[in-house]
């Protein structure tokens, strides 16, 4: 095909162009925008460059006519399909989770619950978690407290040992005193009760990026908040600081009326109102500094 041939048929395609086609390629575009920013800096941008080796491969074996790699090739990309939901089967995932963990698909599938009741269920239990947290931080003795929202925990609630107890400081204490057979792992709230205790959380998606001096604890809230809507409270049993996690950013510097503020906040009100308060600590989609 000579260059004028392309040039008539581009011309010929822009000449039958209509406003929905224009639509249709700009809302594909932004899916592969889409796709190529979740898959970057992944394992699945590695396996993305190796399927497009095999499209390569492809077409130059065509060309020239190199019939016994051209069928090997043509064979393995006909199940690409496949094979491409099997190898980004974790990706895929992610992007389908938090399809529905946004705005709309939260309300289109959820008729959730007016602040009122929010309010009576929550009011004793934010107390309670705040109360203990401060007396944690002040005996330095570790803690891991998730507050599930609008996505299920079920997961990881099944790893753990159902309570189904009223929240206060007695319970977190005796729960994370470091001699009890609950306190290596993450107490899950429910509807302002504790549902579950020594609860595992999954790890952070990019764990290697995340700073060393991060323990088991603050990792495994940034886990969790990357896979879930949940609110993550950490205490570190090392300085005793209270930190937060939520969309996989973690925070730190809490203090009783602090941690009060966010918890009624994002709990009470549209959490796309309003910001996540306290000092930004490491984002599993920013950089990570040397902080501590």
């Amino acid at each position: 095909m000579s260059l004028h041939d392309v040039r008539d048929a581009f011309f010929s395609i822009i000449s039958t162009l209509e406003l929905i086609d224009i639509i249709d390629v700009l809302i594909l575009a932004y899916i592969i925008y889409i796709l190529l920013k979740l898959i970057r800096e992944t394992r699945a941008g590695q396996l993305l460059k190796g399927i497009l080796f095999l499209f390569a491969g492809y077409f130059i074996s065509d060309f020239f006519q190199l019939k016994t790699i051209t069928y090997i090739l043509k064979q393995t990309l006909d199940i690409g399909l496949i094979a491409m939901i099997i190898l980004f089967q974790p990706e895929l995932r992610r992007a389908l989770e938090k399809a529905g963990r946004t705005k709309f698909g939260v309300r289109f599938f959820n008729f959730g619950q007016s602040v009122d009741e929010l309010k009576v269920k929550w009011t004793p239990a934010i107390e309670a978690i705040c109360d203990s947290c401060v007396e944690l931080s002040a005996t330095c003795t570790g803690a891991l407290i998730v507050v599930e929202r609008d996505v299920r925990l079920g997961e990881q609630i099944e790893t753990g040992t159902i309570l189904n107890a009223t929240p206060s400081k007695e319970v977190f204490g005796n729960i994370f005193y470091p001699k009890t057979p609950l306190h290596d792992g993450a107490v899950i709230l429910r509807d302002g009760i504790i549902l579950a205790a020594a609860c595992f959380l999954p790890k952070p998606q990019k764990d290697e990026l995340i700073n060393k001096k991060l323990g088991s604890r603050h990792r495994a809230a940034i886990g969790m908040s990357e896979n879930s809507d949940a609110i993550v409270i950490v205490v570190s049993e090392e300085t005793g600081q209270i930190s937060v996690a939520m969309n996989g950013v973690l925070t730190r510097d809490y203090t009783h009326e602090k941690l009060k503020t966010l918890l009624e906040r994002e709990i009470f009100v549209d959490v796309t109102e309003i910001g996540l308060p306290g000092k930004k600590l490491f984002s599993s989609n920013s950089e990570r500094g040397n902080k501590k």
